[in-house]
């Protein structure tokens, strides 16, 4: 992959050399130089077209940097390059291939991957309207489009549905790194998972790590994350989304708030319409599912996990009150 100048970073460029110098060192099988495909995704380019394509830096994430990646016939996917995989090869491609197989309209599919000694990369879909943790804290300012509870509760449901999805899979499956960045969305703004299967292929990151605010308290390992720990993320993630603001250590440079504990000293003194971003106040036809939200952003971030609802249940919450937002709900009060 080809960076472009105004990008300043040239990872993309030095990955595609990496990769075309590289031997397949410890691969034995014909695959050292292929891009290996999943399932029916279409294998409409191979690895030499990928590093020939221009790259944009998308962000650095806990397992590795994303790029838009625009091949020459025009084809755009992301891809991660990920850091710090600690596993056998046997094993990465173990894990890999069921990642591969999770197959749910809210998740982003994984379409690709490229393993060699030195470089893992990962092809998936590219969702150009970005992350729900854009939408929600980027421009502020006066240019911004008001960000609306119909679609704020149908991103809820959307993310809540992949999720139920992954945990479904067997009771050991679960996300371990879920927050709003990694919550992307379709340009109808339907949301789709991604990250998920991750967190078992990378060691421990050498940096800060920004998904601190939403990890549950039980958790001491990164790699080791149980559903339960994954509806206390969920549970964080339902509180960003109706109160506007991001959890501690999810913004770089920014120090954000402890949700779960902030939002319940709000609600414990009554204040509780003071909890809701503003942009929210605008749909008062919406406050009592706005509430009922609430409650199960409350009721998912118990510090307990037996005190955590299923990702089961929460989906079926979201679900009723979505239902019994009707249309109109979702237009502000006049002016």
């Amino acid at each position: 992959m080809v960076v472009g100048m105004k990008y300043g970073y040239s990872a993309a460029a030095a990955a595609a050399a990496t990769v075309g110098n590289d031997k397949g060192g410890d691969l034995n099988s014909g695959d050292a130089k292929k891009l290996m495909f999943f399932g029916k995704a279409s294998r409409v380019f191979d690895l030499e077209d990928l590093l020939r394509a221009s790259a944009e830096v998308l962000g650095k994430g806990t397992f590795g940097t994303a790029y838009k990646a625009v091949l020459e016939m025009g084809t755009v996917v992301a891809v991660k390059r990920l850091r710090d995989v600690t596993i056998s090869e046997r094993e990465f491609r173990e894990k890999i291939e069921t990642v591969g197989s999770m197959d749910h309209e809210n998740l982003v599919p994984l379409r690709a991957y490229y393993y060699s000694r030195d470089e893992k990369l990962l092809v998936y879909d590219y969702m150009s309207m970005g992350s729900l943790s854009a939408l929600l804290h980027g421009n502020r300012g006066g240019g911004r489009t008001p960000f609306n509870w119909e679609i704020r509760s149908c991103i809820a449901l959307g993310a809540a549905r992949g999720i139920e999805y992954l945990h479904s899979q067997g009771p050991n499956v679960s996300h371990g790194n879920i927050k709003s960045s990694n919550i992307l969305l379709t340009q109808s703004y339907d949301a789709r998972v991604s990250d998920f299967g991750l967190s078992c292929l990378v060691g421990p990151p050498s940096t800060p790590n920004r998904v601190a605010g939403y990890r549950a308290p039980e958790v001491t390992d990164p790699g080791k994350v149980s559903q339960k720990a994954d509806v206390y993320s969920f549970g964080v993630l339902l509180l960003e989304l109706l109160t506007g603001k991001p959890p501690a250590h999810a913004l770089l440079n920014e120090e954000g708030v402890d949700l779960p504990r902030w939002v319940q000293s709000i609600v414990r003194e009554e204040w509780t319409s003071e909890v809701f971003d503003l942009e929210l106040l605008r749909y008062q036809n919406a406050e009592e599912e706005m509430v009922q939200l609430l409650q199960l952003g409350i009721d998912c971030s118990a510090q307990f996990p037996d005190n955590r609802p299923a990702m089961s249940e929460v989906t079926r919450r979201i679900d009723e009150l979505c239902r019994s937002s009707l249309p109109e709900d979702s237009q502000p009060e006049p002016q």
